[in-house]
């Protein structure tokens, strides 16, 4: 996508009205993975512990197993791990991301890009 691309395309996959999977838990997926952790995971995304973990929380509540398990405990084996379904919803994931990434170059996209004004109109009173 160029500077001047007024379209943006997201991928979200929502469970009922909660996003089980969107750029930002995939992101975070990735950190818990790299981190070990989902405290240190929230860290380096630059989020609080509590936001991190309702992410997590709701991405285990969606899909049919579990992308993050948590160890408890004072022991080195504490913290957090990305499933083997996380790793493959993720990959999945980005997958799909990569493929919305194609739809840049279709003509569908450069006839919608070049028919949206690069600002709205102003707003009608009534």
């Amino acid at each position: 996508m160029t500077a001047k691309s007024k379209l943006k395309l997201h991928a979200r996959i929502y469970c009922g009205d909660e996003i089980a999977m969107g750029p930002g838990k995939a992101d975070l997926l990735e950190a818990i993975d790299r981190e070990g952790s989902i405290s240190a995971a929230g860290r380096a995304m630059g989020m609080s512990y509590r936001r991190a973990w309702l992410l997590v929380d709701a991405m285990n509540r969606c899909w049919q197993a579990p992308l993050v398990e948590t160890v408890a405990g004072g022991g080195r084996e504490r913290g957090a791990r990305v499933t083997d379904t996380g790793r493959l919803v993720l990959a999945q994931f980005r997958g799909l991301q990569a493929l919305m990434g194609a739809l840049g170059r279709s003509d569908e996209y450069r006839a919608l890009e070049g028919a949206v004004r690069g600002e709205p109109l102003p707003a009608r009173a009534n």
